[in-house]
């Protein structure tokens, strides 16, 4: 009885093409916001944020940037590794030999690059799709890795290819401990899951839906295939380049060009199909779902009291995986997302029959 909307009455256009137009709906998302804000930090310890609750918010981020691209726009990549790398090294060097630039600068330098070398492999989408610019965006994957694990410039020459960042610090407050990386994470990953909601919300967005559905028809009514498929790989490139800078920077610390390979794509596209394509909530959820799931396989043996090898848990990770991708490609293909969107339907329908 509390999800109803009976009497909010739409008085002008701006509360009609509000982004949560039912109150619940925004007081909801307004406290979930202050509970990660305010609540979460009183009561996580070291492994709730280094191990679930950072990851969780960048791979979510690097989901957004794929489901633009992917589940918007229609154009299937399994270049994100590869353009995840160039956020990463492209932010390291601009610390590096400007060591005094402020650290939102630098992660906005590394989604910037990651957009630039985006449409640059985008350009093939113009003329080709589907399978054929999957094959394509995965030639990109290998090409970035072969070039950061080559080409010693961008890792500063090191003899061993990895690099590190120590010391961050935002307006001389320092970002150094799991709870500082956390709050800074969590705030970028609010301001840019807004700006890709009023995003595909807009004129852009319905763009990328039109291409995405029939793109002979949108070419028809006046849609420009350049603009529309460009576009897209630009601001999915540029999610996509931030995600992979705050994974080097908070997440790992030290990196090499391997923690960008082909399975960190594919695990991205995993959450993208899980949670639901077209769908920003949906990047969230398959982010959690992917990121959750070995944690409860390595928890289950002592909670279950079934002994179980390392190779066997990972292996039933992928098995795992695996169903969850052909259940929902089958049963509902638009994953998680589509499942809550249901369950809230009949949650304002009920007691009454649907």
């Amino acid at each position: 009885m509390l999800y109803r909307e009976a009497g909010q009455f739409k008085t002008s256009y701006r509360s009609d093409q509000a982004i949560f137009p039912i109150v619940q709906d925004r007081w909801f998302m307004w406290g979930l916001i202050a509970f990660g804000f305010l609540v979460l930090p009183l009561f996580a310890n070291q492994y709730l944020y280094t191990e679930v609750l950072i990851p969780v918010l960048i791979l979510s981020l690097a989901a957004i940037g794929l489901n633009i691209l992917t589940g918007y726009c229609g154009q299937l990549s399994l270049g994100t590794g590869g353009f995840m790398a160039v956020g990463a090294y492209a932010s390291y060097n601009l610390l590096l030999r400007l060591p005094d630039t402020n650290l939102i600068v630098v992660f906005l330098f590394g989604g910037l690059m990651a957009m630039l070398v985006g449409v640059l492999f985008g350009i093939p989408s113009l003329r080709i799709k589907g399978f054929y610019l999957a094959v394509a965006t995965l030639a990109s994957q290998f090409f970035l890795e072969w070039v950061f694990a080559r080409v010693k410039w961008f890792t500063n020459y090191a003899p061993s290819g990895s690099v590190a960042v120590a010391n961050l610090d935002l307006f001389g407050f320092p970002i150094q401990t799991p709870q500082q990386k956390y709050l800074f994470v969590l705030a970028v990953v609010v301001v840019l899951g807004f700006a890709a909601k009023n995003l595909v919300r807009g004129r852009i967005g319905r763009m990328w839906m039109a291409m995405r559905d029939m793109d002979i028809a949108a070419e028809i009514i006046g849609i420009r295939p350049l603009h529309a498929k460009l576009s897209a790989f630009a601001v999915s490139s540029f999610y996509i380049g931030v995600a992979g800078a705050l994974w080097a920077f908070l997440r790992l610390g030290s990196w090499e060009p391997l923690a960008f390979d082909i399975n960190r794509s594919f695990q991205i596209l995993f959450m993208v199909i899980i949670g639901g394509l077209g769908s920003i909530l949906g990047s969230f959820l398959g982010a959690a779902f992917i990121v959750l799931i070995p944690i409860f396989l390595n928890q289950a043996p002592g909670l279950l009291g079934v002994p179980l090898s390392t190779a066997m848990i990972s292996h039933l990770e992928f098995m795992i995986f695996g169903v969850m991708i052909v259940f929902f490609l089958i049963v509902e293909p638009h994953g998680f997302a589509r499942l809550w969107a249901i369950a809230k339907e009949k949650l304002r329908l009920w007691p009454f029959p649907y």
